[in-house]
């Protein structure tokens, strides 16, 4: 573990340090509005994309233009790798046998577990717990984020809203009925303040719209700035659409913890399908969702799956024990389940892995894949336009967006080299 702590301290002090101006040419560029060889991108010391184009004439104009010396460490030659934008995760509890759950520290770990693969960009799951632990966990991220660091969005609170039927790897023992007092104790923790328009940290909640006062929540919450998430639910087709129209934007994880397809008994995934205002994330590892599934999503809903990673603490990690939350976990051939009933406890994938296997194990577009990693999740949240926590927008590689980059080996799809906000990762 001593070259993960050295790459850890190296990682946090990138993401905390200054950006600075990045340079790249001769690259394939694969974005959402699509691919382009001989790509060239600028970037200025604030880390936002002040340039792009192809022909080397232009690359050197726009490098003088930026004060930036053709011969200096800050130009790179792609030498033909696909350069995308920084992944964006918007649904991960940790990685490197590190929860977000577990603390700065914790946070600083699992964050470089998964920055140095390409995800720039991450909202912090939160796992069910007794709810002072989650609201100590709230402002922990929220102390995390006043720090300056631009690669945490805030969090997602997966729980304690559950549908008992539906809790997954969640703990019984802390699930709760979304009662208004409730909701109000955790938005104060949040540091949302609807009396002065301040949102506060917490960007997504998972609920399950059919408890006595979910659909009650979902519009408190959406009131507040929050994205809800149906999910975890064993609601009706009905049901969940109620959700969606009171506020629900996202729907958490298609297809797993849920009623699924039925034909006289649609259930939530249709409602979710059918709305064009509705995000929808995806496990595509191949086991939380079975490829055809996941081929049928992107047919479902193009342009709105947003590929997640569910990752727990054992994400980039051996085989072996260890915990989600208080509850233990075993995690064999890369698969993590509850020690006490065998259930799914959240992944081992890496955005990283998840495009690669669409493009190569799925023949999805390597322009919908990406798409599904970056500029989908960034919109859920507004973050693809000019906002109050990215700054810049985040999810293209075009001027005036942030400058987040993935280099990466055409070949395989492993991130080689990555930048966060003009602040180089890896």
């Amino acid at each position: 573990m001593a070259d993960r702590q050295e790459i850890v301290s190296r990682v946090t002090a990138a993401l905390e340090g200054k950006p600075s101006p990045v340079a790249i040419h001769n690259a394939r560029k694969v974005d959402a509005r699509g691919e382009q060889s001989g790509y060239w991108i600028v970037s200025d010391a604030n880390g936002v994309i002040v340039a792009a184009g192809t022909g080397e004439r232009s690359f050197a104009e726009a490098c003088t233009e930026a004060g930036i010396d053709s011969e200096s460490e800050a130009v790179l030659d792609a030498a033909g790798g696909i350069l995308a934008p920084g992944y964006v995760d918007i649904h991960a509890h940790g990685a490197w046998e590190k929860s977000f759950d577990d603390g700065p520290d914790g946070i600083d770990v699992a964050r470089a577990g998964h920055a140095v693969h390409g995800t720039t960009r991450q909202v912090l799951s939160l796992i069910t717990n007794p709810l002072d632990v989650i609201c100590r966990n709230i402002r922990m991220v929220r102390d995390k984020m006043a720090s300056g660091r631009p690669d945490i969005l805030g969090c997602h609170l997966e729980g304690p809203f559950l549908a008992l039927a539906r809790k997954g790897a969640h703990d019984p023992n802390c699930l709760k009925d979304p009662v208004p007092q409730i909701v109000d104790q955790i938005l104060e923790a949040s540091g949302a303040d609807s009396q002065h328009g301040k949102r506060g940290c917490i960007r997504q909640i998972t609920i399950a719209p059919e408890l006595p006062h979910g659909l009650s929540a979902i519009s408190q919450f959406a009131a507040a700035g929050v994205v809800p998430a149906v999910g975890h639910c064993d609601a009706d087709y009905e049901t969940a659409k109620a959700g969606f129209d009171a506020g629900a934007g996202i729907m958490t994880h298609m297809f797993n913890a849920m009623n699924g397809l039925h034909h006289r008994k649609p259930g939530p995934i249709p409602a979710a399908v059918e709305d064009p205002r509705v995000t929808i994330e995806l496990i595509n590892d191949g086991f939380h969702v079975q490829n055809p599934m996941v081929k049928l999503g992107f047919g479902f809903a193009p342009h709105r799956i947003a590929f997640v990673t569910d990752a727990m603490a054992a994400t980039d990690c051996p085989d072996g024990a260890y915990k989600l939350g208080a509850l233990d976990v075993n995690v064999v051939d890369g698969h993590a389940r509850l020690v006490s009933n065998g259930a799914i406890a959240g992944s081992t994938l890496l955005l990283e892995g998840a495009v690669s296997r669409a493009v190569n194990e799925l023949g999805i577009s390597p322009v919908a894949a990406v798409e599904a990693a970056t500029l989908t999740p960034a919109k859920a949240f507004g973050f693809d336009k000019p906002n109050e926590v990215t700054g810049a927008p985040i999810g293209l590689l075009a001027p005036g967006y942030a400058a987040d980059f993935n280099l990466i080996d055409p070949a395989g799809w492993k991130v080689e080299q990555v930048w966060c906000a003009g602040r180089k990762i890896k």
